[in-house]
C-alpha cells in the first residue's frame, strides 16, 4: 500500500483529502503540527507528499525545496494559489505536479496515480544535490548525462548519500568497500577516496569529500 503524507493546515480540507485517499486504498499520514515539517517528512519517507503552499511557519515552497535537496520523494502541490508564476516557482523548486483548489476528486486521484507510477522505477535511486545515483548499477546521472562508476567509487558515494550531511567513519567506508571492519587499510582507503574525488572533479560536481580529523569524512556541497 502506497503511503501519502498530507501537509495541509486547514482541518476540513485535510480531513476531506485523507478520506478520499484512504477510500482509494492509500495509507495516509497527516502532518498536523508545522514545526520541523521537512524533518518529519524525511522520517516518514512516504511515497508521495501532498503539499499546500500557505502554511504556518515555513511555506510550502521552502518545504518543497528542502525535501528535494535531501530526498527523491515526489511532491504534488495542491494550493489555492492559481497564478502561473506560483506554479512555475513550485515546479522550479522540484515539485512534480501542481494543482489548484478546489479540484475534482477524479483529477486529483489521477495525478496522484500518475506521479506514483513515474517514480516506481526510482526506488533504487539515491538523490544528491543535482545528481542521482543508481545503487544497483552505480550509474551516476548528472548534467543530462550518465556515468557508470567503478564499483568501489559507487559504494563510497552510496554511503555518503545514505548519511547525508553526517560524518562517515573510516570503519563504515571500509565495511562498504570490503565488507569487513576487521582491518583498516589506510592507504587503500585513500586510493579509493582519491579516485572518487577525481571523478567528481571531472564531472564538475559541486560536492567535495572533506576529512573530519580523527573521525572520518563528510560529503559537503562546498567548503565553508
Amino acid at each position: 500500500m502506497k503511503r501519502i503524507a498530507i501537509v495541509e493546515d486547514e482541518f476540513l480540507m485535510r480531513e476531506e483529502l485523507s478520506s478520499m485517499l484512504r477510500k482509494a486504498y492509500y495509507h495516509v499520514d497527516e502532518i498536523t503540527e508545522f514545526e520541523d515539517v521537512t524533518a518529519k517528512l524525511l522520517e516518514l519517507s512516504p511515497d508521495l507528499i501532498l503539499l499546500d503552499i500557505n502554511l504556518p511557519g515555513l511555506s510550502g515552497y521552502q518545504i518543497c525545496q528542502e525535501v528535494k535537496q535531501k530526498s527523491s520523494i515526489p511532491v504534488l502541490v495542491l494550493t489555492s494559489l492559481d497564478k502561473l508564476r506560483d506554479e512555475l516557482h513550485a515546479l522550479d523548486l522540484g515539485a512534480d505536479e501542481y494543482l489548484t483548489k478546489p479540484c475534482r476528486k477524479e483529477r486529483l486521484l489521477a495525478r496522484v496515480s500518475n506521479v506514483l507510477k513515474r517514480y516506481e522505477g526510482r526506488s533504487n535511486l539515491l538523490e544528491g544535490a543535482g545528481f542521482l545515483l543508481d545503487r544497483q548499477t552505480y550509474t551516476l546521472y548528472i548534467n543530462n548525462t550518465s556515468v557508470i562508476l567503478p564499483k568501489n567509487q559507487g559504494k563510497i558515494l552510496e554511503v555518503f548519500l545514505a548519511h547525508r550531511d553526517e560524518v562517515v567513519s573510516k570503519e563504515e567506508l571500509c565495511l562498504a568497500i570490503w565488507g569487513t571492519t576487521e582491518f583498516i587499510d589506510e592507504n587503500a582507503l585513500q586510493v579509493n577516496l582519491t579516485r572518487l574525488k577525481k571523478t567528481m572533479a571531472n564531472l564538475m560536481m559541486s560536492q567535495q569529500i572533506v576529512p573530519v580529523r580523527g573521525i572520518g569524512y563528510r560529503l559537503i556541497s562546498e567548503i565553508g
